[in-house]
């Protein structure tokens, strides 16, 4: 879910901007243990400390495969977020987010949130904010910037929706690309972290998997389920014609050490995803899994 609100952020953008604090640990609150993730959105450009808009965009998305959505409304009075069923939202019904807000479909072109917060990472702001502002100034429609997105080290990140793609250290024209691409609802692979709504090793998969097969149709491809934990996964994948594989991921230590985050000053050995193995399987064996 995305709440427009202008002006600067902290660290903890719910409760540390011009958002009501008590609405944002409201929010917080109501959304844990849901599956639905908040943040805040504005538009590129200057940030004056001017308080708070009239009329603020809100947007809520899905980005499972199969039930992608992005719907959006207006409102004046950010309370009536409360109102919503957050469980109804994190399973992908959208019901609610349309009755309790009169909202609908994004029937605009995708939208590309970049990743700005520069006190949750100052690379977030030096890297992402011109970013932002140089799309918005080519004319590309529906950029915003948002609070986070996480993995600040490959800053600039950018999410795409309605498909949920995340990608990092893109350039303009590379945005320009993906929004284009998102419009016939392709995946550009080049440059991308994975879809939003698999785990790490899912992402991993599923990326593998397209660079093998050549798939960009954004709805193409599954994660079925995730079998085992750190530092080795089996993940089953399907494809929407009937096609199953199994991935092989392995959690490494990259090397050579390198800062946890963007404006991190200590080195570290930040976990990477290695797939070693994609084998396709029988429909049988798949289904008997």
């Amino acid at each position: 879910m995305l709440l427009e609100q202008p002006g600067p952020w902290g660290a903890k953008a719910l409760t540390s901007s011009h958002l009501d604090p008590a609405l944002g640990r409201a929010l917080d609150a109501a959304a844990k243990g849901t599956g639905v993730r908040i943040a805040l959105v504005r538009r590129p450009g200057r940030h004056a400390d001017r308080g708070t808009t009239a009329a603020r965009r809100v947007y809520a998305a899905h980005t499972v495969p199969g039930n992608v959505w992005l719907h959006g409304a207006t409102l004046k009075d950010p309370r009536r977020l409360l109102g919503l069923d957050f469980a109804a939202l994190g399973r992908g019904d959208h019901r609610t987010f349309d009755s309790v807000l009169d909202g609908r479909a994004h029937a605009g072109d995708p939208l590309a949130l970049v990743c700005t917060n520069g006190k949750r990472d100052r690379c977030c702001a030096l890297l992402g904010r011109p970013l932002a502002a140089e799309l918005a100034a080519s004319g590309a429609h529906g950029v915003w910037e948002v609070t986070h997105l996480g993995g600040h080290r490959f800053s600039p990140t950018v999410l795409v929706l309605p498909h949920g793609y995340v990608y990092g250290r893109v350039q303009a024209h590379a945005v320009k690309e993906i929004l284009h691409g998102a419009r016939e609802d392709r995946i550009v692979i080049e440059g991308c972290r994975g879809n939003s709504a698999w785990d790490r090793p899912g992402q991993a998969a599923e990326l593998a998997l397209r660079s093998a097969l050549g798939e960009d149709a954004a709805q193409a491809l599954t994660v079925v389920r995730t079998d085992g934990a750190a530092p080795r996964w089996e993940v089953t994948l399907a494809h929407r014609d009937g096609r199953y594989w199994r991935v092989t991921v392995v959690q490494a230590a990259s090397v050579p050490p390198r800062p946890e985050s963007c404006g991190a000053s200590v080195l570290g050995s930040p976990a990477r995803m290695e797939v070693t193995a994609v084998r396709a399987l029988p429909v049988t064996a798949a289904v008997a899994s």
